[in-house]
């Protein structure tokens, strides 16, 4: 028997993977080197021909305006001028083209007669050292002239502004300079064209650059200039991309004008001693540039060379340049770099790959590991998700598992579907259960019922109040997912056969619709034709028939799937009961407000209908406000909730007026309590005439003269007549009573009658308790004509009491008088404004604290918290001047201002006020407008009522036709406060 050596299935997998990243790392490592070189060899090449086109760009941004000025000197009278005098002339020119030009050194004119006019600039102290210049020499001018008596050696020093420091004659500086003997001079006279010199120590400064030349038009003087090649050197070390990079600027003779090479020296020394441009062999420091120039001599100054050169072991990647500058000679750039500095980057990628490689094996053989014995994982995962459904919580995160191993995978697939299920019942219940709205709800379990049945289409029916009829309620169609309409209702008794056995048992049914049955439901709407359907009775927990649902579909339901739908439809029937309740509930809710609401205004008439109209224009205004996209309202919005809680707090906001008594609202005139009291007063007068009558007769039976005592007669009924008439004026409070007729009133009262019938017979208990507060008066007794009597004062109670006090639990700040009630005659009728008392306009205004206590009473759930606040505010006033608890408006919520200016405006548009005609819009918006002044309302909102054009659509409804007129909004929109107003 053939003995094998077992090995773990991990030590396999990972032999195996460590294999292939090895292999696969380093063919990757190596490809990448291999382009990486490639990359930078070309990178190299590009980057050489970019500084070559570079360098040219800047050695002809040097040369061009040295040209220029060279050339324009020599077409210019400085040619033709022998004397300091006329060559002074010009020197203002050259002074300009050298402070604009900072790479020229000097300008100058040779003659042929050995005479030179030079200008040059001091760049630094060495060179004003070499000049032997003054400090603050900027410029020097240089003039030296031979004529028949002498020679003249002159030396003028400048300062920056151009301005004479000194002059010396006769300078042993540059004394026996001859322009004729400079190889410039030579070069352009013999090429009788523009030259440009080899590179040379300049004569007037220690500095190495070349000269440009051109001889003047009439051929008997030299215009040229310096050039120093410093700068060339400082943009070589500026063009040093690679550090290792040699570059140097060679001349067509091999010198070398310039390089990058640290410390490099321009100026050599010729065999002589004297100095000159730094050739090849002087870089003994730098020899890879002297195998260059030789390169560039065997190949016959090519344009372009690049090559691969060994130099004492070591390996340089070289490239030569030729530069064309201008007319003369060309230049020559020349770049070398080690092989290893150009491919240092290629080398540190290879070995990051390698490392890379090493890191990917390491890291990967654990992971391998782990991964070689995860065969059983789909076991462990499948028993840990049934673990999580027997807890009721299946992860909706969790992936369906998939396995090479068939039972495993239909194990997952099948543990998935239960999952999704599970998953799926428990959102319905959570629909259900979160779900407020009906409507919404209906489509949610309808689709889910769809969905678990595979059907195509289903239809819920609702009965109606008497169980004969089916209603349709939702129809879905699950392919488009869109709602059916059209659907026509059932009667019972005349249902397809098969909808009539399932509520004939109450038990669910399947079987097949005929072509004439789903013309009968109006089930063609969904474009199926006879197929399969199911039949699922609801049924509530009085065994009463509350709806059927009905299931179409192309192939016959499982019997677990019926199983799970009438599950679910058990649950539909408990939410049906449960939405039922609470719509009964709310609808019974509603009616008790609007019940309320109705009743105060039926209460009086001149309340109207108020109530009933404040509610409508709140929403419309709110709407208003939800449909502002800018300004202050552009982040309100309400939700169903808040809207819910909206329409309570207007149709109960003045629920306190419920407690107003009827006469107080009612008062017409000052005397009227449940009667107007005027007819007492009309009696007494009476009283009082007939006593003028009888005390007429009596003076004619004493023998007082007849004519006398009925003059006298008369006059007193005179005046008590025009006495009676001003008490009736006063009575109806139509205008103001000023101190005189307060007086007047006061007079008239002291008028008195003589009682003689016991005033505490038959009265109520009440009265009879205010009477006894002091001692009765025997009879006969005088009383005046106009008393204010101890029984007309009506005490307050403790209820009373606790509502104006200063601590008082809802945060009222208002006075409040003395009595509950004063119905003192004299009290009354002396009310200088108006019919109400004091008492009874603060009864009058007592609503508004009596509907915020009965409302703070209600045990309003939290999403109705804030209706007596809403209903509340209506009464306040911006600037904290209203009441009842003086609010200011940052104290007060949007729907609070909304509905004091709701209230405002509909009670002055109300046209069926007994006491008043409903005013006009242009009015009632130009009274509102003061209000907003005067900071009684809040702007805000004003404006809102006005743009949305609330105020318009409200009047087309609710105001009479000639109420309705145009209204110039625009002014209240833009025109400012009234001062007056404010103030």
């Amino acid at each position: 028997m053939t003995r094998y050596r077992h090995l773990p299935f991990q030590l396999h997998v990972s032999l195996l993977t460590a294999v292939v990243v090895l292999f696969v790392g380093g063919l990757i490592s190596a490809l990448d080197f291999n382009h990486l070189r490639a990359r930078l060899e070309a990178d190299s090449v590009n980057q050489a021909r970019g500084m070559s086109r570079e360098t040219t760009d800047r050695i002809q941004k040097t040369l061009g305006p040295a040209e220029v000025a060279v050339k324009m000197i020599a077409h210019s009278k400085l040619s033709e001028a022998w004397t300091l005098d006329d060559r002074m002339a010009f020197a203002g020119m050259l002074h300009e083209i050298l402070t604009s030009a900072p790479d020229i050194r000097s300008l100058y004119v040779g003659y042929d007669n050995g005479d030179i006019f030079m200008v040059l600039a001091m760049r630094n102290d060495t060179q004003r050292a070499a000049m032997q210049a003054p400090p603050g020499t900027q410029f020097v001018v240089h003039n030296v002239s031979h004529d028949e008596s002498a020679d003249n050696n002159t030396l003028i020093y400048i300062d920056k502004d151009f301005h004479i420091i000194s002059t010396v004659d006769n300078s042993d500086v540059a004394a026996h300079y001859d322009p004729r003997k400079r190889p410039w001079y030579q070069q352009a006279r013999q090429a009788k064209r523009f030259v440009r010199t080899e590179p040379y120590r300049f004569f007037s400064v220690p500095e190495i650059g070349t000269t440009l030349a051109i001889t003047s038009a009439d051929g008997r003087a030299v215009a040229a200039c310096d050039i120093s090649l410093d700068s060339l050197q400082q943009m070589l070390v500026a063009q040093q991309t690679l550090p290792g990079r040699v570059l140097a600027l060679v001349d067509p003779n091999g010198n070398v004008l310039t390089s990058n090479l640290a410390g490099f020296a321009s100026m050599g020394r010729a065999p002589d001693g004297t100095p000159r441009a730094m050739s090849a062999s002087d870089m003994q420091r730098a020899p890879i540039l002297e195998h260059l120039i030789e390169t560039l001599r065997s190949a016959g100054m090519r344009e372009w060379i690049r090559n691969v050169t060994d130099q004492n072991g070591t390996a340089w990647y070289t490239s030569v340049s030729r530069l064309t500058i201008d007319e003369a000679d060309p230049l020559f750039m020349v770049s070398a770099i080690r092989s290893g500095e150009l491919m240092q980057a290629a080398v540190h990628a290879q070995i990051v790959d390698v490392l890379i490689t090493l890191a990917i094996l390491v890291l990967s053989l654990p992971v391998i590991w782990v991964l070689a014995g995860s065969v059983a994982k789909p076991l462990k995962e499948l028993t840990a998700q049934a673990d999580t459904m027997r807890r009721f919580d299946p992860n909706p995160s969790q992936h369906v598992l998939r396995s090479r191993i068939s039972e495993l995978d239909r194990l997952a697939v099948q543990m998935a579907a239960m999952k999704r299920t599970i998953r799926r019942f428990l959102g319905t219940i959570r629909a259900v259960a979160g779900e407020p709205e009906f409507e919404p709800l209906v489509r949610v379990l309808l689709t889910e019922i769809l969905a678990e049945a595979h059907a195509d289409a289903g239809v819920l029916y609702l009965t109606d109040h008497d169980g004969e009829q089916l209603l349709p309620t939702s129809a879905l169609d699950a392919r488009t997912g869109e709602t059916v309409a059209g659907l026509s209702s059932l009667v019972i008794a005349d249902a397809p056969v098969l909808i009539r056995s399932a509520l004939a048992d109450n038990v669910p049914r399947t079987g097949q619709l005929s072509n004439a049955d789903i013309l009968q439901t109006g089930y063609a709407e969904f474009m199926l034709g006879a197929g399969h359907a199911a039949v699922v009775p609801l049924v509530n927990r009085q065994k009463l028939l509350v709806g059927v649902f009905v299931l179409l579909h192309s192939r016959p339901l499982e019997q677990m799937q019926m199983s799970f739908i009438s599950e679910l439809t058990s649950l539909f029937v408990s939410a049906i009961e449960t939405r039922e309740l609470i719509k009964s509930q709310r609808e019974l809710f509603d009616s008790f407000i609007q019940l309320i609401a109705k009743a105060i205004d039926a209460k009086s008439p001149y309340t109207g209908g108020h109530c009933n109209r404040v509610p409508e224009l709140m929403r419309m205004l709110a709407q208003a406000a939800c449909d502002t996209h800018d300004g202050p309202w552009k982040d309100f919005s309400l939700n169903a909730l808040q809207w819910e809680e909206l329409h309570v707090a207007a149709w109960l906001h003045d629920c306190g007026k419920i407690t107003t008594p009827e006469y107080v609202v009612d008062k017409a005139t000052k005397l009227e309590t449940l009667y107007d009291r005027i007819h007492e007063i009309r009696m007494r007068f009476e009283v009082l005439k007939c006593h003028a009558e009888i005390d007429c007769l009596k003076s004619i039976e004493a023998g007082v003269d007849r004519a006398a005592a009925e003059a006298k007669r008369d006059a007193s009924l005179r005046e008590l007549d025009e006495e009676f008439a001003f008490i009736a004026q006063c009575n109806e409070g139509g205008e103001s009573m000023d101190a005189a007729d307060a007086a007047r009133l006061a007079r008239i009262a002291e008028r008195t009658w003589v009682r003689t019938l016991d005033d505490r017979l038959g009265v109520s208990y009440d009265e009879r308790q205010r009477k006894e507060r002091e001692p009765a008066v025997p009879l006969p007794a005088r009383e005046k004509l106009l008393a204010d009597k101890v029984e007309h004062r009506f005490v307050r109670n403790a209820s009373s009491d606790l509502i104006g006090a200063p601590d008082n639990p809802w945060g009222f700040r208002i006075k409040m008088p003395e009595l509950l009630y004063n119905r003192g005659e004299l009290h009354n009728l002396s009310v200088s404004r108006g019919t109400l008392s004091e008492e009874e306009r603060f009864k009058i205004n007592e609503h508004i604290l009596q509907t915020i206590v009965m409302l703070s009473q209600l045990p309003f759930p939290r999403h109705m918290r804030n209706i007596p606040e809403i209903a509340g505010g209506h009464h306040e006033r911006m600037d904290g001047a209203g009441y009842p608890m003086g609010l200011k408006r940052e104290q007060m919520s949007p729907l609070a201002r909304m509905m004091a200016i709701v209230d405002i405006f509909e009670a002055l548009t109300a046209g069926d006020r007994p006491y008043k005609k409903g005013k006009t819009l242009s009015e009632s918006i130009r009274i509102m407008a003061r209000m907003k002044d005067g900071h009684h309302i809040d702007p805000d909102v004003f404006e809102l009522f006005l743009r949305s054009g609330v105020y318009r659509d409200y009047a087309s409804r609710f105001m009479d036709v000639e109420q309705i007129d145009d209204v110039d909004i625009a002014q209240y929109l833009e025109a400012a406060p009234d001062p007056e107003l404010v103030a």
